[in-house]
């Protein structure tokens, strides 16, 4: 049986914020840890900051194969079109798992093309930050943090296993299971609405001098406004649906409170609040 040891090696291709933290932590859990950015100055600050053993920019068979797991950090199309020119490079046995916010449009058609011998589990970290590069990355961004595994049928229980003891490995408080269908789903609420949400809110006024006036609530809700457009577009584009639905059920929502204050309903208004209160409880355990 296929397991996570000390001896796994362990390569990251893609070294921005996300790819960079998965680095760091695990070269400081012992593990040896490669690299493969676009960017040398990538490699150079990883080498630097300690974060990988080594690493390169140019995709080589030589050095790929030398890997027994592989963490893509790429944008989705990125990492379909790296996996269809270079997956020959890959060792037969190899576990290969990803960060990426949306499963369905990836998972699929990654295990779709693999050859046989290699074996593709998605997973997601819920982490970020507002900042974006390897020269942000940090490992503390994945404690007390959720981590999302979507398999298939087409996954192993070694496979599974492995991507759970990795997130756990991360440092990670949580380690949930759900279909590629379920997370999309979930993703379009808790994620992808809360950025769209943060979008409009700041696009509503100009904000040049609101900062002179706001307090903690504003800058609390627009925390995620600061934002990867293109990586952010892309992923909205490729769970259209599941984001359509969600931003329908928060329009319903937002307009039962509007009509609510319209009409003088203070005994509806409170009783949101009263359901928000208490939701929002738990959250806080």
């Amino acid at each position: 049986m296929k397991r996570l040891t000390k001896n796994s090696k362990i390569l990251i291709v893609g070294l921005g914020l996300i790819g960079g933290s998965y680095a760091e932590a695990l070269t400081d859990k012992g593990y040896e840890v490669g690299a493969v950015a676009r960017r040398q100055e990538s490699i150079d600050i990883a080498l630097e900051r300690g974060f990988i053993a080594h690493g390169v920019t140019e995709v080589t068979k030589e050095y790929i194969s030398r890997f027994d797991i592989i963490v893509f950090s790429l944008y989705p199309e990125v990492f379909k079109s790296w996996i269809k020119e270079h997956q020959d490079c890959i060792k037969d046995g190899a576990i290969l798992m990803d960060v990426t916010g949306v499963k369905r449009s990836v998972v699929y058609d990654i295990q779709s093309m693999l050859r046989d011998g290699v074996e593709f589990i998605g997973a997601h970290p819920m982490a970020g930050k507002e900042v974006y590069g390897v020269e942000n990355s940090d490992k503390r961004i994945f404690m007390n943090a959720n981590y999302i595994i979507t398999p298939t049928d087409k996954n192993t229980y070694e496979a599974i296993e492995m991507c759970r003891e990795l997130g756990r490995e991360l440092g990670f408080k949580t380690v949930t299971c759900l279909s590629p269908e379920e997370h999309d789903e979930m993703i379009g609420f808790l994620s992808q609405l809360t950025h769209c949400i943060a979008v409009a809110l700041m696009c509503c006024k100009d904000s040049k001098h609101l900062v002179d006036y706001t307090g903690d609530s504003f800058r609390d809700l627009t925390r995620i406004a600061k934002i990867n457009d293109a990586m952010w577009s892309e992923l909205f584009m490729l769970n259209k649906d599941k984001l359509l639905s969600q931003m329908e059920l928060f329009s319903d929502k937002f307009t039962e409170l509007k009509n609510s204050l319209r009409d003088g309903d203070t005994d509806k208004m409170r009783e949101m609040m009263r359901i928000s209160t208490e939701r929002r409880k738990f959250f806080d355990k």
